[in-house]
């Protein structure tokens, strides 16, 4: 899907005919994750079903590479884009962080936070993750009294390690009843 050139804002990506509900919403630069969206998509749907997209070219399974924006530099973004190279990545083990997410380490750090640094640069006003050394990783839950590390791999049990390719940055929209795709750049141009 093409982006507009230039920078793009807040209100812009509306869509007619939906409905936002509350909070306001952010667009997330993301890397797919294609082997754990029926996983992912069911535990959206578990906890908000608002946040299941029927655009077929929005992923939940993803590794964030930058957000949340509020406004974008597509052409920023095309050039990142365009100069990273793909690679594997291995999704291996199951963690937490200490606010209580629960993510899967991934074995390519590096190479995530070169796409981090790129679109932070492109994007000052940005903190990647809240934080300045961000760990890129993947969403999978939240601790709770019925939600655990222990729970959480029994739920993935036969999926791990993940074998994936990061062969594209997507720019997506985050709204209850609105997420959808905003842009696709493959690495390499």
């Amino acid at each position: 899907m093409p982006a507009r050139p230039g920078r793009v804002g807040v209100g812009e990506q509306d869509r007619p005919g939906r409905r936002s509900v509350g909070w306001p919403g952010h667009a997330v630069l993301q890397v797919p994750v294609i082997e754990l969206e029926d996983w992912i998509v069911t535990r959206t749907r578990h906890y908000d079903a608002g946040f299941i997209s029927d655009d077929p070219g929005f992923h939940h399974a993803h590794i964030t590479v930058l957000a949340p924006l509020t406004s974008w530099d597509v052409e920023a973004i095309a050039a990142l884009a365009a100069s990273s190279k793909p690679f594997d990545f291995e999704l291996d083990h199951v963690d937490t962080f200490a606010d209580g997410t629960i993510y899967l380490h991934t074995d390519k750090t590096g190479e995530f936070k070169q796409l981090t640094a790129g679109a932070w640069l492109a994007h000052p006003q940005v903190r990647p993750y809240g934080g300045d050394d961000p760990l890129p990783h993947l969403t999978l839950d939240r601790l709770s009294a019925q939600v655990g590390v222990a729970s959480t791999e029994a739920l993935l049990d036969g999926l791990l390690p993940v074998h994936g390719r990061a062969d594209a940055l997507e720019l997506v929209w985050y709204r209850s009843n609105e997420c959808h795709l905003i842009g696709r750049w493959p690495l390499g141009g």
